[in-house]
């Protein structure tokens, strides 16, 4: 490299894209990369032009005087080599306007800069804002909007079992490859003790590192313009009762019904995170079985919707009320999901126990596998074609164990003559022995089972 060459290259430079924007508020993504000497912490630095304001961030410590903010490193995030990059974030308030910053600084040097500023973020290629009307999901527009993709599972095992957080890439080519199969949603499990980095989760995979390792992924699923569904996998409680996932109090392993202890705080918190994002949506328990837990069917709904001391679970429950009233307490009012008893496959009695939503966005989510009790047409019209006359209906998992697509097809067919959503279980490279697979590679590689779900998406989103 000869030297003029070497002095016209930039010291540093910045991508800034905005992935999501509606009327009130935005939220934005920065790359910046250091092309100079390696540095032991840095400071970003730039100004907004339009009043724009930074009401929360990850990956850095932010603050703003005035219009200029700063985003400064973490203790894990300091180290940044030459060469090397490293991505924040951060939700933004705004009223009319939105440009861009021009000028980036990198501890006080400016920096070339390479980015975006779109504005249709609900327009093709950027997630919507999603809020319920009638029995339809809808955009800003008014234009019904199905969330029709995957699960990306992991967060909600490794960080407990002391692996990690994810347990394979949810790097932006991994994200890509889940858009290319025209999948417009990913439903990300999450551990209620990991969010909240309790005592017996290792701190590299918890707390503040596990939120911004969350945080990161919804961007980049954001990016890809689909929706990130939010949900509360495992949680607190010790269960032995009948179909215990584990003995364990620890969240471990699939529980009947959220715990009073945690689960509140854990979706205030979650709420909290993206209150001003409403292209995120919220599941709030992923499983809800009370019903293995009593023979009493009235119980069992009571214990759902109102948790407190119900039959047969030894520990005090939060129902699917108080996850809502925590959730709308922070002022969040993002799209709420609510599954049913049966490990969500039963709605019979949704309708009837549904809890009270002040925001009127609370849709009914359902799962659905060749091996459930309700797994034929004749049950999804008795017991889904009300429900979903009436909300939303979000199959939030569907899938076989046959490691083939026969059953899901006709579970597709039934929502797509409705106009409902579904996500296939799951975008991981499991043996189909273990579970339903979707991917053979984190390159989207389908398996026998996940290539009926692509051929279908690519034929209903192309």
């Amino acid at each position: 490299m000869t030297d003029a060459a070497s002095a016209a290259a930039p010291a540093c430079s910045v991508e800034y894209s905005i992935t999501s924007q509606w009327d009130s508020g935005f939220q934005a993504a920065v790359k910046v990369t250091n092309n100079a000497a390696a540095k032991d912490g840095w400071s970003l630095s730039f100004a907004f032009a339009d009043g724009q304001k930074v009401t929360q961030g990850w990956s850095a410590k932010w603050s703003q005087s005035q219009a200029t903010v700063t985003a400064t490193n973490e203790s894990w995030n300091g180290a940044l080599p030459s060469g090397a990059s490293v991505s924040v974030g951060f939700i933004g308030s705004r009223s009319g306007a939105n440009t861009a910053p021009t000028v980036f600084k990198l501890n006080g040097t400016t920096c070339d800069i390479d980015g975006t500023d779109p504005t249709d973020p609900g327009g093709e290629g950027k997630a919507p804002a999603l809020k319920v009307s009638g029995n339809k999901l809808v955009d800003t527009s008014g234009a019904t909007r199905r969330i029709l993709g995957v699960n990306r599972s992991g967060a909600e095992f490794m960080c407990v079992q002391g692996y990690g957080i994810f347990d394979g890439p949810v790097d932006d080519a991994s994200v890509a490859a889940i858009a290319d199969w025209k999948a417009n949603a990913v439903r990300i499990p999450l551990n209620e003790e990991c969010w909240l980095g309790l005592d017996n989760i290792k701190p590299e995979y918890g707390g503040d590192n596990y939120r911004a390792a969350i945080k990161e992924l919804v961007t980049k699923v954001k990016a890809h313009g689909m929706t990130p569904i939010l949900e509360m996998h495992w949680s607190y409680g010790r269960y032995t009762g009948n179909s215990a996932g584990c003995a364990d109090v620890h969240a471990t392993c699939q529980k009947p019904m959220p715990d009073a202890r945690y689960a509140p705080d854990f979706w205030a918190s979650v709420a909290s995170t993206y209150k001003d994002d409403p292209t995120v949506v919220f599941d709030l328990f992923n499983e809800p079985y009370p019903d293995r837990a009593t023979s009493n069917t009235a119980q069992a709904w009571a214990c759902w919707k109102d948790g407190g001391t119900c039959p047969g679970i030894d520990y005090e429950v939060a129902g699917m009320q108080d996850l809502v009233d925590s959730v709308r307490a922070t002022g969040a009012k993002n799209v709420i999901l609510a599954g049913g008893l049966a490990y969500s496959n039963d709605l019979g009695q949704w309708l009837a126990h549904r809890p009270s939503d002040p925001a009127g966005n609370l849709a009914a989510a359902w799962h659905v596998y060749n091996f459930n009790t309700c797994s034929t047409e004749s049950c999804w019209d008795s017991t889904l074609g009300p429900v979903a006359a009436q909300v939303p209906l979000v199959a939030g998992e569907i899938g076989e164990n046959t490691c083939s697509h026969g059953f899901i097809d006709r579970v597709m067919k039934w929502f797509d003559d409705r106009e409902q959503s579904y996500l296939g279980w799951t975008w991981n490279t499991w043996d189909c022995s273990s579970g339903p697979s979707l991917i053979s590679s984190y390159d989207g590689t389908p398996t026998a089972f996940g290539t009926g779900l692509r051929d279908h998406l690519r034929t209903v989103n192309g």
